[in-house]
C-alpha cells in the first residue's frame, strides 16, 4: 500500500504535464502566421510586401489570395474567375512580383 500512493502522485503529476503541453500545443494554433518581404525594382524603388493568412499587404492594399497555378500565386482585390487575370501575379521561390507590368523583385526579410 505505501507503494500506491507514490504512483498515485506520479499519475497526478504525469497528468498535469500532459494537460499543460496539450493546452500550449492548442494556444499555438491561435497564432498568425505571416511572412515580410521586401520588394524593389530596377529604378530603386522599394516596397514592403506582407503575406498574412490567405491576403497580401502591399502599398496599403489588403489583396486576397486568387489560386495558384503552378510555381505561380495570384491576388487581387476582387478575384476574377480566370485567376490568371489577376492584379498581382507572385513567385515566392524566385520572389518575382507582377503588377499589371510592373516587375519587382522581392527578397524574404
Amino acid at each position: 500500500m505505501t507503494i500506491l500512493k507514490p504512483m498515485k502522485l506520479l499519475n497526478l503529476q504525469l497528468s498535469v504535464y500532459m494537460v499543460t503541453a496539450l493546452l500550449l500545443c492548442l494556444s499555438a494554433c491561435e497564432r498568425e502566421i505571416y511572412t515580410s518581404w521586401n520588394c524593389g525594382n530596377t529604378a530603386g524603388d522599394k516596397l514592403p510586401m506582407v503575406l498574412k493568412n490567405a491576403k497580401m499587404q502591399l502599398q496599403g492594399n489588403s489583396l486576397n489570395y486568387c489560386g495558384s497555378l503552378g510555381e505561380k500565386t495570384y491576388f487581387d482585390s476582387n478575384c476574377p474567375v480566370a485567376i490568371e487575370k489577376s492584379k498581382i501575379t507572385f513567385i515566392p521561390s524566385s520572389g518575382a512580383l507582377l503588377d499589371q507590368g510592373r516587375e519587382l523583385h522581392c527578397k524574404v526579410l
